[in-house]
């Protein structure tokens, strides 16, 4: 039987944008329909529970989940949204996912559970290239760590793994699901991948 921790996910949407102008990124639109609405159909097509961490169009993002927004000021990219989350929610576990990565695999919480051990405290996607470090999951109960973290000035989330238990997910065979979309012209070449494609389900 499958491991399943009691979990929320959060799709992190508190970013500035700033490569996409100031435009709030997970409202942008690709083939018509918002970032977030992609990632969230393909976290919960895993029955995965979902909250929205924003500081903006809260009542946009409400369709999608709960909304929150950053507790701690100064817009700390990721970590913020991750500390606003250890805040909020009161599950087990948290996992984390960036809005702009539209394609994520389709059986990528059921991997992340299964690598779970008695002490793991963090598992992290790895592409087969390199460590994806917003594709992750925590254990609530790292908040204080985290804070710690943070008010030493660190704000690079790899340096937190090394701190912790932590276990690393292969994806290889995904590798294209961790697409993110940063900028205009990134979307622009997405969607002509997509059209060569055919599809845009990589």
């Amino acid at each position: 039987m499958l491991f399943h921790p009691e979990t929320t996910w959060v799709i992190l949407a508190g970013g500035q944008g700033r490569r996409m102008g100031g435009r709030d990124k997970g409202l942008m639109t690709f083939d018509g329909k918002p970032f977030v609405e992609y990632v969230y159909e393909r976290l919960t097509a895993q029955d995965a529970t979902i909250a929205i961490n924003a500081n903006r169009n809260h009542s946009t993002y409400e369709k999608y989940g709960p909304v929150f927004g950053d507790v701690l000021k100064g817009f700390l990219g990721p970590l913020g949204g991750i500390h606003a989350a250890m805040s909020y929610c009161d599950t087990e576990w948290l996992g984390f996912v960036p809005c702009d990565c539209l394609n994520l695999p389709h059986k990528m919480l059921k991997k992340m559970y299964q690598s779970i051990g008695e002490s793991t405290e963090i598992v992290v996607a790895h592409d087969g290239q390199s460590v994806q470090p917003v594709i992750t999951m925590m254990k609530r109960n790292l908040l204080q760590r985290l804070e710690a973290f943070l008010e030493n000035g660190n704000r690079k989330i790899i340096l937190m793994y090394d701190l912790c238990d932590t276990k690393f997910v292969d994806f290889s065979s995904n590798y294209d699901a961790f697409i993110n979309l940063n900028t205009p012209d990134e979307i622009k070449k997405y969607g002509e991948a997509c059209l060569q494609r055919g599809r845009i389900d990589f």
